[in-house]
């Protein structure tokens, strides 16, 4: 086959995978921007090579005009959470879009695998728009907690490097690093009321500093200089003491100075 060939039927995939990180991402934004908890924490998409489509035929005994049909990862998306109650959330979400069709899944979290693989695997069918018209893809996404990802990609260099032939003693290894995979993520679960109102907290703050900044930057346009360095004074100090509900306070008030400067404005 053509490397022009290989090009042409790669292209869909490509654009699957690039459509996919963007809508999976937007979709972290939404729930930021609505000051929610987002259940994905990282997206990441990869388009198989040519040679490991090929390997992949080899070892499978596909010829090469199936392997659209029978390689269902040629295009990958990497969904990476925080918590294992968030993945679960997750499928949910991919269950109730209409731009993705799911085809299969498997759960390798509640079935582990003997290696101590744990992931949470779906094959989507998902439509793209090319020259030539409409293609419908396969694409696999894999939905896993961050602990989980990090002994994956253990895990997969080192089949990488001997070639499936892994010595026992590097087995047993992985098989204990496995087992400390999985208590972290239940002691992740204990705590995540703890971990989410933390990182809420964070947020909440992050938020309104930027808004105040902002409104700071304003006045300076319209109010006196003296006044404003008064107040950005007065919210240096606020900060430095880290109390959230004094921080709120200055917060309303600088919104209330904010808006009689902007009702004058439009006099």
């Amino acid at each position: 086959m053509k490397i022009q060939m290989w090009r042409e039927i790669l292209d869909p995939y490509v654009l699957t995978v690039d459509e996919l990180v963007v809508k999976f991402n937007h979709l972290i934004e939404e729930y930021r921007n609505m000051g929610a908890y987002s259940p994905i924490e990282q997206v990441h998409g990869r388009v198989k090579t040519i040679s490991s489509i090929l390997e992949k035929a080899q070892k499978k005994e596909i010829p090469l005009k199936d392997i659209e049909d029978k390689i269902e990862d040629i295009a990958g998306i990497r969904i990476i959470c925080q918590f294992v109650e968030d993945i679960q959330k997750v499928v949910e979400i991919i269950n109730k879009r209409t731009d993705m069709e799911i085809k299969s899944e498997k759960d390798y979290i509640k079935n582990m695998k003997s290696s101590g693989y744990r992931s949470y695997h779906l094959i989507i069918y998902y439509s793209v728009q090319t020259l030539e018209g409409t293609k419908k893809v396969q694409a696999e996404i894999q939905i896993r907690t961050l602990a989980m990802n990090f002994w994956a990609t253990i895990e997969h260099s080192l089949q990488y490097k001997y070639k499936q032939n892994m010595p026992e003693h590097i087995k047993g290894r992985l098989s204990k690093a496995a087992d400390a995979i999985i208590a972290l993520d239940q002691e992740m679960s204990s705590v995540r009321g703890e971990i989410m109102d933390a990182q809420n907290s964070f947020k909440i703050k992050a938020n309104m500093v930027a808004d105040i900044l902002n409104n700071i930057q304003n006045l300076y346009k319209v109010a006196n200089k003296r006044e404003v360095i008064k107040i950005q004074d007065e919210f240096f100090q606020i900060y430095e003491t880290g109390d959230l509900e004094q921080l709120q306070r200055f917060h309303k008030e600088l919104d209330i100075i904010s808006e009689g400067y902007r009702a004058q404005s439009l006099r």
